[in-house]
């Protein structure tokens, strides 16, 4: 696992609740969607849950063509099984809202034509979890 620092450490103790945002449970996959590994996240779960016992909410942008492929979605329940404090899993519905403002900066939108999630593609991904 990573090594945390004494400053982390300290806050680690006085935490009582962790918002953990995993973009993508396949680390090749999470490279190409935002260009990082996931190792380090994983990695920080694993601890915070299993060895400092706080509970954790997890999240995850629901993207469809990108994080809602079956077989990544099974990959994430087992995760969220190995780990010993999990309260709560949300999928938050990908959006396109924010496009413009990639726009007016002249940046090119790498998502430009993925349509935005569904609540029945957050539906779909739940029933994989409940499986």
């Amino acid at each position: 696992m990573v090594p945390l620092t004494d400053d982390i450490k300290k806050l680690l103790h006085l935490t009582d609740l962790i918002l953990l945002d995993i973009k993508h449970i396949n680390d090749e996959k999470c490279k190409n969607l935002v260009g990082f590994s996931n190792k380090l996240e994983l990695n920080f779960a694993k601890t915070v849950s299993n060895d400092y016992h706080i509970p954790i909410w997890i999240r995850q942008v629901l993207i469809p063509g990108y994080t809602d492929d079956p077989k990544d979605l099974l990959a994430l329940k087992e995760f969220i099984a190995s780990l010993k404090t999990v309260q709560k899993v949300e999928f938050l519905p990908y959006h396109d809202m924010g496009k413009f403002k990639w726009k007016k900066l002249g940046v090119n939108y790498a998502l430009e034509h993925v349509r935005p999630a569904t609540s029945d593609d957050i539906e779909k991904a739940k029933s994989i979890l409940r499986q």
